[in-house]
């Protein structure tokens, strides 16, 4: 019974999404505020209809109710809880109900928040969240109902996916939906604001912070998904530029454009066209995504379904509303002013080249998405764009944006000094080339080249303090004087250069580990060892263990540094017994920054197993700078300048058009 409620929940939710969908901007149109106010109302009870009927389909995970299909495919009565739970996300049809779900939580969290926005405004808003709603309920409810019953009931379910029974499957889905649906209220406000004609320095106010927490979101789902595969899939690797993987990096690309451009907007008025285009590309992207891991067009560890029908429904829902915003753009967007002048060496400036840079970025990975999908479509020709390509183009890319990071924070509005900035960054500078040729000889040598990228990475991270080191007058005032000015200063700065200090730690990772890692391939018997990282680690030998749902066998590890013992590791590989599935499950053992990463490969004679051994110097910088990265997010968020809402404009004033500042 309580499933069938749970699918009458998503019905009710699915005729709620019309209503708001159709009173609110009728009501904004007439100038009638109860229509107005069915939005808030409506978006609330959508929100605990659909919240109901996630939680009917966790009580069939949970109590293993293998009468429905959704869990009989995706449980087992032996598998531990937290997998049961998570499970509920880990297929198809309970994802895109989890997406619904969060969908409704922002749709509910602006209805909350917004009591400063201007009425029409915040029913246009919250329309537009219902029209996107409605469409994804839609396709829940006609080709992905996760509520249907089986007859007769089955013993037992067919397990879960066993790549997917691991933590990772209750971190890393659910930050990266909040991410990616956190650009929808980016993208609702700039449709609504297109359609009411009200574009100026409030507007952006009202959606930077909403861009900043879809962004932490999205920081935190990618890095947490490239955490889980390095670990999980046993092949040592961080990121393969995977299309699904780069369909989570591109929101994320046109997501921290849209930061920079939305201050630059609320700061001088300007921008108005990219905030707006931005705003629409983040979510247009996000869902590309969807579309990409669910239409079956693409073969990869993250797709979830290959069902033709459902790629069709997702594609009408990606022409109607992408296709739908741009035309909308194209008609508004003669109208709008430029807004605020500024020089081209200036704060604006600087934030302009990032935002071009971050878009072409995001524009070569699109290419290089597609472009083997279009062409096959085209042709019939299969072709692969692999990590190769990605590497040079994206990387080039990055070298210009890395160096102007640091110059952005030291440019005055308006009209900045790039001669000032040098002598303020010089020392940064100096003391980033001598920490990377530092490092570089701690690693024994390797390219010359990765001088240049741990100091760029240095230098970043450099810029960052020197922001608030000559924010707070350090050396031009007394050290009282100078903390007390540190401390008074806007949490926004604070959370500024955390974010840049965490893509500077990121960057040192990503350039360390890529440069220095070493990888053995050997195959070992009990006794025998192989170096790396100066480590010498030694086979043990092998024993079966079995767990709940599987059978294994564990390898163990002894690691020696200069004859002494420091560390030992199991290894293992599992068979999943109800799909007759293999994962294999890394050792993993970490010294400092850097991590030593076994993984068993096949058995062979006489009691041997092929075994290969990475190290990989200083690669938790990747997944520390992310969380630093994070940190920026939240503190900035926390800022009481940013939080969501802007005071209420006097209602006698008249309301702008699109082209009026």
């Amino acid at each position: 019974m309580i499933i069938e409620l749970g699918h009458y929940a998503l019905v009710l939710a699915l005729a709620t999404c019309l209503v708001v969908s159709i009173l609110p901007v009728i009501g904004a149109r007439r100038g009638d505020a109860a229509m107005m106010a069915v939005g808030t109302a409506g978006t609330y009870a959508m929100f605990m209809l659909v919240a109901f009927s996630f939680a009917a389909l966790t009580y069939g995970y949970v109590f293993s109710d293998f009468s429905v299909q959704n869990v009989f495919e995706n449980s087992h009565s032996l598998k531990p809880m937290i997998y049961k739970v998570s499970g509920v996300w880990g297929n198809h049809e309970g994802s895109m109900l989890l997406w619904v779900l969060i969908l409704t939580l922002f749709s509910a969290m602006v209805a909350f928040f917004g009591t400063n926005l201007p009425d029409r405004l915040k029913a246009n808003v919250l329309a537009v969240q219902a029209w996107i709603t409605t469409a994804f309920t839609l396709f829940i409810l006609l080709t992905s109902n996760p509520f249907i019953r089986l007859s007769p009931i089955p013993a037992e379910g067919r397990d879960l996916n066993p790549v997917l029974q691991d933590i990772g499957l209750a971190i890393h889905p659910p930050l990266l939906y909040l991410g990616y649906v956190g650009f929808s209220v980016c993208f609702s406000f700039a449709i609504a604001a297109l359609m009411d004609g009200r574009i100026d320095a409030a507007w952006a106010r009202w959606v930077r912070p909403w861009t900043l927490a879809a962004w932490v979101f999205l920081t935190a789902g990618i890095a947490m998904g490239s955490y889980w595969a390095y670990y999980e899939l046993g092949w040592g690797g961080w990121w393969f530029w995977d299309p699904v993987e780069n369909a989570s990096f591109m929101p994320w690309l046109a997501g921290t454009a849209l930061l920079h451009s939305a201050l630059v907007m609320e700061k001088r008025d300007a921008l108005k066209i990219w905030t707006v285009l931005l705003a629409i590309i983040a979510f247009s992207l996000s869902l590309l995504g969807t579309f990409l891991v669910r239409s079956g067009v693409l073969t990869s560890v993250h797709a979830f379904a290959n069902d033709p029908t459902r790629g069709v429904f997702i594609l009408g829902i990606l022409v109607i509303f992408i296709g739908g915003a741009f035309t909308l753009f194209a008609l508004r967007a003669p109208m709008l002013k430029a807004g605020g002048l500024f020089q081209p060496i200036s704060r604006e400036g600087a934030l302009v080249v990032n935002n071009l840079i971050l878009t072409v970025s995001m524009a070569s990975v699109l290419i290089g998405t597609l472009y083997p999908l279009l062409l096959e479509t085209l042709t019939g020709e299969k072709i692969s764009v692999g990590p190769p390509f990605f590497n040079i183009t994206f990387g080039l890319l990055m070298i210009p944006l890395l160096l102007a990071v640091p110059f952005g924070p030291f440019l005055a509005w308006k009209r900045g000094d790039v001669l000032g900035a040098l002598q303020r960054l010089y020392v940064a500078a100096a003391l980033s080339l001598v920490l990377g040729l530092g490092l570089w000889y701690m690693q024994n040598g390797g390219p010359v080249m990765a001088v240049a990228g741990l100091a760029l990475a240095f230098f970043v991270m450099g810029g960052a303090i020197a922001d608030l080191w000559y924010r707070a007058g350090f050396g031009k005032h007394p050290m009282s004087i100078a903390w007390s000015r540190l401390k008074g200063l806007p949490r926004s700065s604070f959370g500024t250069a955390l974010a840049h200090f965490g893509l500077g730690v990121t960057v040192l990772g990503v350039v360390a580990v890529t440069t220095f890692e070493t990888e053995t391939v050997v195959e070992m018997k009990p006794g025998m060892t192989a170096e790396a990282g100066g480590y010498v680690v030694t086979f043990d030998g092998i024993r079966a263990a079995t767990g709940p749902n599987y059978t294994e066998d564990q390898g163990h590890f002894t690691i020696r540094e200069g004859g002494v013992e420091v560390a030992d590791v199991w290894s293992s590989k599992r068979l999943y017994t109800a799909r007759q599935m293999p994962t294999t499950e890394a050792g993993i053992v970490t010294f400092g920054f850097s991590q030593l990463y076994i993984s068993l490969g096949d058995p062979i004679a006489a009691g041997g197993i092929v075994v290969r051994v990475w190290w990989k110097p200083w690669i938790l910088c990747i997944w520390s700078g992310a969380i630093v990265m994070m940190a920026g997010g939240i503190v900035s968020l926390s800022d009481r300048r940013l939080r969501v809402g802007a005071p209420k404009r006097n209602k006698a004033s008249v309301r702008p058009s699109l082209g009026v500042s």
